[in-house]
């Protein structure tokens, strides 16, 4: 076959390099996506168990002894989640139950891929004043 004069270089071949390319930018951002999702998820149901162990605490009149069974059952509704999340009561008082909740955020994509992403932990406090009677 024969080239006529005018045509460029051969483009034979560069098709499925574009495509490739397009296809690793596409799923870079669909898992940059995908991760921000899950964080949103994940801060979303972590501060509403905080809430509602914060609520039961601050309803039973506080106490560690209700504090522990907030706890537990937080970390029952958080699943294995629940096993890497911290709870810190230590700022609550008599008239006030603070409770502050740490934990990391599941990863969609490898750490070595990753390395240290931007939403990579969740930090909330929630504070609530004791229930009580008055007469």
């Amino acid at each position: 076959m024969r080239r006529r004069a005018g045509a460029g270089r051969d483009e034979r071949g560069s098709g499925p390099i574009s495509t490739w390319i397009g296809f690793v930018v596409f799923l870079g951002m669909l898992l940059f996506t995908v991760q921000a999702l899950l964080n949103l998820y994940a801060t979303s149901v972590l501060t509403s168990v905080a809430y509602d162990a914060a609520r039961q605490v601050a309803g039973s009149d506080g106490g560690t002894r209700a504090q522990a069974n907030a706890e537990a059952r937080a970390r029952q509704l958080l699943g294995r989640f629940g096993d890497d999340v911290r709870f810190d009561w230590s700022a609550s008082s008599d008239e006030d139950v603070v409770l502050r909740v740490r934990g990391d955020v599941p990863h969609v994509v490898m750490a070595a891929f990753g390395g240290a992403l931007p939403f990579g932990s969740i930090d909330r406090t929630v504070r609530l004043r004791v229930e009580r009677f008055r007469a």
